[in-house]
């Protein structure tokens, strides 16, 4: 975030040095307040809950599998009479299905944030091309982002609010901006979805001897 915001200003200074025939005209949008308004984000953010929920539902069958058969290991570990090596068995393939949840925790996190990237990659793009044809139609020769993406602090401090053009680019799309200014807070993008935690360690006890 820091390296953006001294980037930011470091672009500002190198304007305020530019020969004044040159009519730099700044602008500013603000992605995920366009982003939250076109009517793609919403199937984009519907997509993401139903992998999520699917992935969710092999979760938990999974942790099932794991509470039965570690409630089972358990009342066998109590009882005396079964053989060391059979209670060694079964303490090791508990231990692999609870490495098999933790990775399948850890490879699901991965595939939604990936999912989310590929989805909102051509509305991002959409965005973009709108946000130039924009710019070159009301003469703007720079035009930055409100801030460095979702949960940021603004970099764009103080502006002109002739300077923004968040609701030019929505019509552009054909999309009315809903009653919000483009300066407010920025609104969330479809959010990547999240699977549930992983259970807490249980670590098999060991054999009796």
């Amino acid at each position: 975030m820091k390296t953006k915001f001294l980037l930011a200003v470091g672009l500002m200074f190198g304007l305020a040095t530019m020969p004044l025939q040159a009519q730099v005209k700044i602008g500013f949008i603000n992605a995920d307040y366009i982003l939250s308004q076109m009517p793609e984000a919403k199937q984009v953010e519907e997509d993401l809950k139903n992998t999520q929920k699917q992935y969710e539902t092999l979760y938990q069958g999974k942790v099932k599998d794991f509470q039965d058969k570690l409630a089972a290991f358990e009342k066998m570990n109590a009882d005396t009479k079964t053989p060391d090596i059979i209670k060694q068995d079964k303490e090791k393939e508990l231990q692999n299905l609870q490495t098999s949840i933790q990775e399948f925790q850890q490879n699901s996190q991965s595939s939604l944030q990936k999912k989310q990237a590929q989805l909102l990659q051509p509305l991002l793009k959409k965005i973009e091309e709108n946000m130039h044809a924009v710019a070159n139609e009301n003469a703007y020769t720079h035009v930055f982002n409100y801030d460095a993406g979702m949960g940021t602090a603004p970099i764009l401090l103080h502006y002109p609010s002739e300077a923004a053009i968040s609701d030019l680019v929505l019509k552009k799309m054909g999309i009315t901006p809903k009653p919000v200014t483009a300066a407010a807070a920025p609104a969330a993008a479809p959010a990547a979805a999240k699977p549930a935690a992983a259970p807490a360690a249980a670590k098999p006890a060991a054999p009796k001897k």
